[in-house]
């Protein structure tokens, strides 16, 4: 199964539509699969009180301003969405697009859009979780600030609304911008994966690459990163993402990884088949022998190349009697 990758345009457009085709453009050569948006309300989202993020605070501007304020301007319009996600048609990527309250949610469905990323903030929405779960569509489940217990919750709500666990990919997240090192905990992957019958993930809030290829060799089926044009823009996002050639360089590494991590079955591989004969050893004379002469450790030992009889069968060899005569060196060709 190849590896999903999520190139996270998020809101790092800054609410341009000429920037939101900068954004499909990089996403479709680095060669990931989908570019997604965040799709919203703000009236349906926030309070006109509500603070900010610390993160959110650091990276932009207007340090007072209030979350509405900020998101107002981030904020899509209807047409916006249809002009994106044509031209992410005509540059052969995937649009896609978390939608974070219900209406927006329900225009998503409207578009067409088949897959429904749940983003961390709505894990504990009950109604917004039914609603997704009654479209029995793919469903991408983010995790972050979640406990185990909220995680299952979310799914069991998405199972009762109709969607199967099989529809389900979770991805782990740590919901910081950046995201530390030390509190990425790669290994909540293999708990997710052992507690859940869903496809796991992983959203990487980190800078650089490491955790998401990382993420990859313990079995993440689906990365999302964000990225942006330019990492000094103006916006609470782009400090935390990828630009475009790292963007690129990511999912070349992650096509690597996946190659890399075959199929698990213990075997020579390809080119290491030709290896063996030159650098493994064969049972070989290291003195004359005669024909009826017994084997042992004086006239025996292993050298290469590794075309004769294997030092597997040295315990069956020795103490038995030549078949043919011997000189220094020659390989030992004898039938068991």
């Amino acid at each position: 199964m190849k590896v999903r990758v999520i190139a996270e345009a998020g809101v790092n457009h800054n609410g341009s539509t000429r920037i939101a085709k900068k954004l499909v453009k990089c996403a479709s050569r680095s060669g990931a699969d989908f570019v997604k948006f965040q799709s919203f309300n703000v009236n349906n989202l926030v309070t006109n009180f509500a603070k900010k993020a610390d993160y959110q605070i650091k990276n932009t501007r207007l340090k007072n301003e209030t979350q509405y304020k900020m998101l107002k301007k981030l904020e899509l319009s209807n047409n916006q969405h249809l002009i994106i996600k044509e031209y992410c048609k005509s540059n052969d990527i995937a649009f896609l697009s978390t939608g974070f309250d219900i209406g927006s949610v329900l225009y998503l469905k409207k578009l067409g859009q088949k897959i429904f990323k749940i983003p961390s903030g709505e894990i504990t929405n009950i109604p917004y979780l039914r609603v997704i779960g009654s479209f029995k569509k793919e469903i991408i489940l983010s995790t972050g600030m979640s406990t185990l217990k909220e995680v299952e919750l979310a799914v069991k709500t998405l199972n009762k609304s109709g969607t199967k666990s099989k529809k389900i990919t979770i991805l782990h997240c740590t919901t910081d911008y950046p995201a530390s090192m030390k509190d990425i905990n790669l290994k909540a992957i293999e708990t997710i994966k052992k507690n859940f019958d869903c496809k796991v993930g992983y959203s990487d809030h980190s800078l650089g690459t490491e955790a998401s290829i990382a993420a990859v060799a313990l079995g993440a089926t689906t990365i999302e990163k964000h990225f942006t044009i330019d990492r000094n823009m103006e916006g609470p996002d782009h400090k935390a993402s990828l630009e475009p050639t790292e963007l690129r360089e990511l999912v070349q590494k992650i096509r690597n990884i996946q190659v890399a991590l075959g199929d698990g079955i213990k075997k020579p591989r390809g080119n290491e088949i030709k290896n063996i004969e030159v650098a493994r050893k064969s049972i070989v004379a290291i003195q004359n022998i005669k024909v009826g002469e017994k084997f042992t450790v004086k006239n025996l030992s292993t050298k290469r190349p590794g075309n004769g009889i294997s030092p597997i069968f040295w315990d069956k060899l020795i103490g038995s009697r030549s078949k043919k005569n011997y000189h220094k060196n020659d390989l030992i060709n004898e039938k068991f």
